[in-house]
């Protein structure tokens, strides 16, 4: 099955193109600032071989673009892998460390397969190979599909692939072609396999409801199935970590059962569940030392995250004393060294090594000029109109400005995300332009427990525009915000709570900014990943076939009649997700109405990639173009 595609209706209208200025400030220091934190060189959380950790795999920024790195610690030595115009975005590096296995999709758009070359690199103009096999008694193109979790074992590797048609994962075993050993129409994906790899545990939505997935161990041997997990309806499960021990079937698992993200321990064997009661607030998730007999927790509450050991024999619970900052991945070297990345709103991220001597050091340092800080975030806490807790608000604001300020409302996407305490080069390039910063984690966010993130269901975009309401109203009577000149933005499902805003609220708006909306929320439907129309139906409850009416209400193209402000859209062409047919027609009745003498202000940035760009540059000019926009808009 090959990617979704659907020709569009018609060719896009000619639309005024977005304004990207050279610079953006005359003060040549805070020029080279904002952009600097863009363009310094970053690298995220190591991976390595299991069988070989001196073997590493990172992404970096460094050439310019967000490309796969080979790093050799034996030697120290550092090797660009990929090198594509639109980036690359996932890489492992197989057990023994003789491979390096990174997803060729094209052009940014998400779809495609598992390639595979040496270490220590291809000899000159040769070119990568499929890493698994292809079935002989299938189409070239079957194991193509959208990622769907990868373990690779010594003998063993487990891939999965999700297309129009739904969820596939297949086996290859020592080498040979991929078996395709589960199929569904709903979605579903590969978890863990144990370290013998006698077993695999996989996510399934059978039930229909991706949002709140079961679990499924299989039999690697043959893909029998040994085991299922299913905590009913909306209360979900993920697959953690199996022990590095031959023979240990016991499966970390996260579930929901008291209304947060907690542990516990499935053993596979014998059916046995050990609920952890750890006693932290916030929610959970982590992984097993390489001895397992402790876990590595990472513990999310209020906006940041902290690591810490849980002695699973006593129930000892130790917070490490990692950096400063909020923690982002982390994991456990076999000498019991945590690797770990963070970062703060005011200070850049750093990729760091905490040894089991209480040893805190940098573990990389890039070469080239390193980000410049920013502002500290400070929390504001006010009432939601759902009555089901308090929305949580992370501000921002310029050092030494009076007040009120012009104000942009930054909405994260997902919606199962959350903004947090940490370094944003485009939040701290906004506090130079002079704007105060606002980030809603409004219900659908992810950390506020389970009943938060569920709020949203069967009625998506409007529960979460009361939250933002609500901070909205609470800034401007704190005389923080001024009501004239406040700014909506977002990217992803942010873009399209911006769009859905400026025609709900128009009267709260002095301008939005939508990056990579959800615009047309039927035929976005129509043309997105599967894996996306699978999570749509959860949330709503069903397709738009079944719930036209919800779907409609729901959609900020009901609304364009409404908005008032002025528009920047900025769109992918080839994003899977958000997908360009559906904006096009957005901006379509945006020019209608401009046709017919009732316009707005709206401007267009249109980039070759997808749901969002791996390029440095590119990223460059949406800020810029974002930025100019805003100021145009609310200070003239």
């Amino acid at each position: 099955m090959t990617q979704h595609t659907e020709a569009l209706d018609q060719r896009p209208a000619t639309h005024p193109p977005a304004e990207v200025p050279d610079q953006l400030f005359d003060d040549p220091a805070r020029e080279h600032r904002w952009r600097a934190r863009f363009t310094a060189p970053r690298i995220g959380l190591p991976d390595w071989a299991r069988d070989a950790p001196d073997r590493c795999v990172y992404p970096s920024n460094s050439s310019g673009t967000w490309e796969i790195y080979a790093w050799d610690r034996a030697t120290d030595q550092h090797r660009q892998v990929t090198d594509r115009p639109a980036g690359t975005h996932s890489a492992t590096v197989t057990p023994d460390g003789a491979r390096l296995w990174w997803f060729a999709d094209t052009d940014g758009d998400e779809f495609g397969h598992w390639v595979a070359e040496p270490f220590a690199g291809l000899p000159t103009r040769d070119e990568p190979e499929p890493a698994v096999p292809l079935p002989s008694d299938r189409a070239e193109d079957a194991l193509d599909g959208y990622p769907a979790g990868l373990e690779i074992g010594r003998r063993v590797v487990a891939l999965g692939t999700a297309t129009d048609d739904g969820s596939r994962i297949w086996l290859s075993r020592d080498g040979g072609p991929a078996e395709l050993v589960y199929e569904h129409a709903e979605d579903a994906g590969v978890g863990a396999l144990s370290h013998d790899e006698t077993l695999l545990a996989i996510s399934h939505s059978e039930h229909g409801d991706s949002r709140h997935p079961a679990l499924r161990v299989l039999r690697t041997e043959d893909g029998a199935a040994v085991a299922e997990l299913s905590d009913g309806p909306g209360r979900g499960l993920s697959a953690l970590d199996f022990p590095d021990l031959d023979g240990d079937t016991r499966l970390l698992v996260g579930h929901e059962r008291r209304g947060r993200d907690e542990l516990l321990i499935w053993d596979v064997a014998t059916g046995v569940q050990t609920e952890l009661l750890i006693d932290l607030p916030g929610e959970l998730t982590g992984g097993f030392y390489p001895d397992g007999t402790a876990l590595l927790v990472v513990h999310t509450h209020a906006a940041r995250s902290t690591l810490h050991r849980y002695e699973l024999g006593s129930g000892r619970l130790e917070a490490l004393g990692t950096a400063p900052g909020c923690v982002g991945s982390a994991s456990v070297r076999p000498d019991g060294t945590v690797e770990y990345g963070c970062s703060s709103a005011a200070n850049p991220p750093s990729i760091r090594a905490l040894s089991p001597d209480g040893t805190d050091r940098e573990l990389i340092t890039p070469a080239g000029e390193r980000a410049p800080g920013s502002v500290p975030v400070t929390d504001a806490w006010v009432p939601s109109p759902g009555g089901t807790g308090p929305v949580h608000a992370l501000i921002s604001v310029p050092s030494g400005a009076g007040r009120p300020l012009p104000t942009v409302f930054v909405l994260h996407g997902g919606p199962h995300a959350a903004d947090e305490d940490r370094f944003s080069a485009a939040r701290a390039a906004w506090v130079d332009a002079g704007f105060a910063v606002v980030e809603v984690n409004y219900r659908g966010s992810t950390g506020y427990g389970s009943d938060w993130r569920d709020a949203i269901e069967g009625k998506p975009g409007h529960t979460e525009l009361a939250d933002v309401a609500a901070v909205h109203d609470w800034c401007v009577e704190q005389g923080l915000a001024d009501p004239a000149r406040c700014v909506v933005n977002g990217w992803s499902w942010g873009g399209y709570l911006t769009l859905l805003a400026l025609g709900t609220q128009p009267e709260r708006w002095a301008a939005g900014i939508a990056g990579v909306p959800v615009a047309d929320y039927i035929s976005a439907y129509a043309d997105e990943m599967e894996q996306l129309r699978a999570f749509d139906r959860a949330l709503f409850g069903g397709s738009p076939e079944q719930l036209p009416e919800l779907y409609r209400l729901a959609s900020p193209l009901t609304y364009l009649d409404q908005v008032r402000a002025p528009v920047l859209v900025l769109a992918g062409e080839n994003d899977p997700r958000c997908p360009i047919r559906q904006v096009d027609n957005y901006l379509e009745a945006l020019a209608a109405r401009s046709r017919a003498g009732d316009g707005v202000d709206y401007q267009v940035l249109r980039f070759d990639a997808g749901h969002g760009s791996l390029v440095v540059a590119e990223t460059l000019r949406h800020t810029a173009a974002e930025i100019a926009f805003a100021r145009r808009a609310v200070l003239g």
